[in-house]
């Protein structure tokens, strides 16, 4: 049986309602499956493996605090509004956060102690945040919500995203998909108004061969047409690159590059790339994880004078100026 691709044009000009909007987070389906991908991405000679086995414990940790927590839902007369005036309807940047955020990351870290022994510095950086008091953590959430990159500590920003993406995933698993407001701007989670993290092109039932942005917040993923940037909206431009095997010829390289699963989507109209997973290729991909553990992709991408149009939620940029653009991003 062959399989027509679908072109951006060709999808635009279809009935819009034939294409799934909307794909909400499965409790059972978003951090334990995380993990997993962690764990395997971090056994393939990774550079940041030990980073990425951390993290994998992270999810863990996420998935087993899901398990017992139930955020309180946006009320109708927020979700009217949110309809009314086509704005997320659990927006990230509102500042009106469930409080019990904070309880959520104390049972992160007691976890992440508990699945064995710690580094000094990893030791440190857990008491740290344990003596960090209501305002502080409120001000640093604020900050990464906001892309305040000099106000945001690399080290803590992870396990801060952690707790708030359990609270955000929790409400995104319970949204009627028929509720979600279009936005204006397609590059944002239409649910929490977040940065998508990475995009899939997904294989299976109903979202077959469809491109879908995946939430670095709550997990929500929206449909977008392919070749079109995610950041500017622009359809010009639009370029794929890939990490190719050193140690071959030229065109062995770009036969890898062309077949391979995950590949920076650049733009020339506004400089930034994000990456986009081919799920055909490789089943098990995974946005989060595998943009978290791909850096030698963001290396080129770097070198080819392209910058990040966001930051992975769990591996920030160190950045001293909060202003200034993202250029690259420190473990």
């Amino acid at each position: 049986m062959v399989q027509r691709i679908l072109e951006a044009g060709d999808i635009e000009s279809l009935d819009h309602s034939a294409i799934p909007r909307i794909r909400t987070p499965e409790r059972l389906a978003v951090f334990a499956p995380r993990a997993a991908r962690l764990r395997q991405l971090a056994a393939l000679d990774n550079p940041i493996a030990g980073y990425l086995r951390l993290m994998a414990v992270l999810a863990d940790a996420q998935q087993a605090v899901m398990a017992g927590f139930k955020a309180k839902p946006p009320s109708p007369e927020l979700i009217a509004s949110a309809q009314q005036h086509s704005m997320p309807l659990i927006p990230a940047l509102s500042g009106a956060r469930d409080p019990a955020w904070r309880d959520v990351l104390r049972q992160l870290l007691d976890k992440v102690e508990a699945a064995g022994p710690l580094t000094p510095p990893l030791e440190a950086l857990i008491g740290r945040l344990r003596t960090l008091g209501t305002a502080a953590l409120e001000s640093q959430a604020d900050a990464i919500f906001a892309q305040r990159f000099g106000e945001v500590d690399p080290a803590s920003a992870p396990f801060i995203v952690a707790a708030l993406q359990v609270v955000w995933t929790d409400l995104a698993a319970d949204i009627d998909k028929r509720e979600v407001p279009y936005l204006e701007t397609l590059g944002l989670c239409p649910v929490c108004g977040s940065h998508p993290v990475a995009s899939t092109v997904r294989v299976g039932g109903v979202y077959d061969n469809y491109r879908y942005l995946q939430c670095g917040l709550c997990a929500t993923e929206w449909h977008m047409v392919r070749s079109k940037c995610s950041n500017c909206d622009s359809t010009k431009g639009i370029a794929y690159h890939a990490v190719g095997s050193p140690d071959v010829d030229d065109a062995t390289r770009e036969a890898e590059s062309r077949n391979a699963a995950l590949k920076a989507e650049s733009c020339d109209e506004c400089h930034t790339y994000r990456k986009i997973g081919i799920q055909s290729k490789d089943y098990d991909f995974d946005p989060f994880a595998d943009d978290l553990a791909s850096l030698t992709l963001d290396l080129l991408m770097g070198a080819e004078g392209y910058r990040r149009a966001s930051p992975h939620p769990w591996l920030w940029p160190e950045q001293a100026d909060a202003s200034a653009e993202p250029s690259g991003e420190s473990a």
